[in-house]
């Protein structure tokens, strides 16, 4: 990260890389405090400003995670079982969820009265009984810490490959309190983990943690710095984390600009990263697309707005004049449960807006144009989409072949969208989804899942103490 400051003078010119710079405005000058510092996005030219109280909130979060790593390597597996028993026997007691309740309809209210959405930051009975459902599950799991992958015989001497922990993973995510549960199972590898959440949802945070999370690390007797949240509202704190070098891993929940900046703020400061920094899934009706089938998936792939929901629908012109009609009324059955009407953008192949992800709450909106066939659809999603989640309606076997060959995406189906989801699809909680945005890595393309956070360590044995190279 870069280093601190004393003063900045409106005006001046910073260096982004190459021969390209930005000039600093006069509100940041002024804003701008001595011991503040500054993140220049080169993919962007975006200059981002962390005063100094954040980055040291940041800095000490991150080092107190670090020290309870190195003191995880003493501790054993039913410790790390224990806790996650007791975080969610802890959210399963109403009386102990009672101030969690209380916290998250206070946050409720706030983001209301600001105007803002609340589809994902209500924590309903079914989001409660999901994250202890979640955390049983990490319980239960078989550890994977210390996992022997492989031995290497030599004459004399032997080489072992150890799936061993990875280090501090550092998560950032907006207004989904049930993360917590998902992100906590980085503990059942031997890893460590800091939260940061955003000010919608920062009450229940603080709440989840008070009442839960730390009594569950006291009673299993692990180090408390095991999870660690930023108590900061402010997007810097955000910026300060994925920026961290200490970190070993920088994980972003949600999809958008912001998710965007966050990922590169970490791949320029050498951070591995895993996000998709554009979500929403793409639908191909074939010429054999049955259309009842059609019609289900288009419903189930509506029925709220996260990053696996639908974005795009391509449909073939020979079968155009009836699913289009087909695909209205599915998308208006979708919107009828929140009694509104969906707003459906009608495009061309090659319209930009074929790029956008449609961010919405109560009200679905979603794109839909006439292709070629299948093979201009397929054209179309790999130029425009976010390479991430692609279904195919067909009743024929050898174009599902062909169209999962072709299209560049890890996750592709032949129905509803909504299946893309961790704990749903492969049941284990999930630490975030990511798209090919940015390469096809495992931890960069696929579901990232609590016991996926680890590294490999070699391990040579001498057994014949004369030998020598």
């Amino acid at each position: 990260m870069s280093q601190p400051l004393q003063s900045l003078v409106a005006g001046e010119r910073l260096l982004v890389g190459g021969d390209r710079v930005v000039v600093v405005s006069e509100a940041l000058a002024t804003a701008f405090a001595p011991g503040d510092r500054l993140v220049v996005v080169h993919d962007t030219g975006d200059v981002l400003h962390i005063p100094a109280a954040e980055h040291e909130l940041v800095g000490a979060a991150v080092a107190r995670a670090g020290a309870a790593f190195e003191q995880l390597a003493a501790v054993d597996d039913e410790q790390i079982s224990a806790f996650f028993h007791g975080f969610a026997a802890l959210l399963d007691d109403d009386e102990v969820f009672a101030p969690i309740a209380a916290a998250n309809a206070a946050d409720v209210v706030s983001a209301r009265d600001r105007g803002r959405a609340t589809g994902r930051l209500v924590l309903s009975a079914g989001m409660r009984a999901d994250m202890i459902a979640g955390l049983r599950s990490w319980r239960d799991n078989p550890t994977r810490r210390r996992q022997l992958l492989g031995t290497v015989e030599h004459d004399g001497w032997r080489v072992e490959q150890w799936r061993d922990p990875l280090g501090v993973v550092g998560f950032v995510f907006e207004g989904r309190p049930n993360v917590f549960a998902d992100a906590t199972g980085v503990l059942r590898t031997g890893n460590t983990v800091v939260f940061r959440i955003g000010s919608d949802a920062l009450g229940t945070a603080r709440a989840i943690m008070t009442a839960a999370v730390q009594p569950a690390l006291r009673s299993a007797g692990l180090p408390e710095g095991a999870v660690q949240l930023v108590d900061s509202a402010a997007h810097a704190a955000g910026w300060a984390l994925f920026a961290d070098t200490h970190v070993s891993l920088a994980v972003a929940r949600g999809s958008g600009a912001a998710v965007a900046q966050l990922g590169a703020v970490a791949r320029q400061h050498g951070v591995p990263v895993s996000l998709h920094g554009t979500g929403g899934a793409w639908m191909v009706a074939a010429d054999s697309a049955p259309a009842e089938v059609f019609a289900a998936a288009v419903r189930h792939s509506l029925d709220r707005k996260v990053c696996n929901t639908l974005n795009v629908c391509c449909i073939v012109r020979s079968r155009a004049e009836e699913l289009l009609t087909v695909f209205r009324a599915a998308a208006h059955e979708a919107a009828a449960a929140r009694d509104v009407l969906p707003v459906i953008h009608e495009l061309q192949p090659d319209d930009p807006r074929l790029a956008e992800e449609w961010e919405w709450d109560a009200v679905p909106e979603v794109a839909v144009l006439v292709v070629d066939d299948v093979a201009h659809a397929v054209a179309q999603c790999n130029r425009f989409s976010p390479h991430f989640v692609a279904s195919l309606i067909s009743d024929d076997a050898d174009e599902h072949e062909a169209f999962y060959r072709a299209v560049d995406a890890p996750f592709v189906g032949n129905g509803f969208t909504r299946w893309v989801d961790g704990q749903f699809a492969l049941v284990q909680p999930e630490l975030g989804l990511s798209n090919w945005q940015s390469g096809r890595l495992f931890g960069r393309g696929g579901v990232l899942s609590g016991d996926s956070v680890h590294t490999v360590r070699l391990r040579a044995t001498v057994t014949d103490p004369h030998l020598h190279r």
